[in-house]
């Protein structure tokens, strides 16, 4: 069954918009992420590393500190973007097929964010706090609409 931006499937999850605004956000995110990379350049990039790391991590010695900024060059940065690039694709991708109701973004999004969810409670584990936490439940509850919806388009 093929539906329109102003026919939306009666099957879809009323909470798919607000998903997809989620996602669109972080797909737009991403991409001024990826552009600021590219207007700092590597060597901008270096000097805010290494000023944010002297400031928060002073016991940082010098070798770690020099291991990290080697590893900053141009070819780095660039595959680093092309890297958020493509994940804001994706991000701006499913927002879209949500928006739409989609099936196919339900699943996207269903394992996309289903594939964080080890990292997130492994993170909770490690660095409990009620940011970690909020991160966690904002997750589980993206994973249970996007579920709720797959599984209603089967049943109706």
């Amino acid at each position: 069954m093929e539906t329109s931006a102003y026919n939306p499937d009666p099957r879809a999850h009323p909470g798919l918009h607000a998903i997809a605004l989620f996602e669109g956000a972080k797909g737009v995110l991403a991409l001024a992420l990826a552009g600021g990379l590219l207007a700092l350049g590597p060597d901008r990039l270096r000097e805010s590393v290494q000023a944010i790391v002297s400031r928060f991590v002073p016991s940082a010695g010098p070798g770690v500190m020099g291991q990290w900024l080697d590893k900053i060059n141009p070819e780095s940065v660039h595959v680093a973007v092309l890297i958020i690039v493509v994940y804001a694709g994706m991000r701006l991708l499913e927002a879209w097929g949500l928006w739409r109701a989609r099936a196919w973004a339900s699943w996207l999004g269903c394992i996309g964010s289903a594939a964080y969810l080890p990292l997130e409670v492994d993170a909770l584990y490690r660095h409990p706090g009620w940011p970690t936490a909020a991160l966690l439940v904002v997750n589980l509850v993206i994973v249970w609409v996007l579920w709720r919806d797959i599984r209603r388009r089967k049943t109706i």
